[in-house]
């Protein structure tokens, strides 16, 4: 089954940046959307945003304008642009990958964001 690594969490404060890598272990077929969510303490896992096979793109409301998704197709990787970062955005983040025959998710990497 494809493994997927994230990476890029970590501290920051309010207003700052971090950019979250998702790394698939081989090439996707039959992708249908890659995609992130996050799940806060004591909070069920919410979307944060995801990036179809075709370059569609959807986005939780309360990161529009603050994140950006993309997939890099021939790296089998794809990365969440965080900006202008805000405390409630604390959570670890998932990496998913959905095809036309599975789900996968990734381990989880830590955002904290201090205020």
């Amino acid at each position: 089954q494809v493994q997927l690594v994230e990476s890029g969490g970590g501290l920051v404060q309010a207003g700052g940046s971090l950019r979250l890598s998702c790394a698939a272990s081989e090439r996707i077929f039959n992708l249908v959307f890659m995609g992130w969510y996050r799940q806060a303490p004591g909070k069920q896992r919410d979307l944060v945003a995801t990036i179809t096979s075709g370059g569609g793109t959807n986005y939780a409301d309360s990161v529009k304008g603050r994140f950006t998704i993309s997939r890099d197709n021939a790296k089998n990787t794809m990365s969440l642009q965080m900006n202008s970062l805000k405390p409630e955005d604390t959570a670890v983040y998932y990496c998913v990958l959905r095809t036309t025959g599975w789900t996968n998710w990734g381990q989880g990497t830590q955002v904290t964001v201090s205020s």
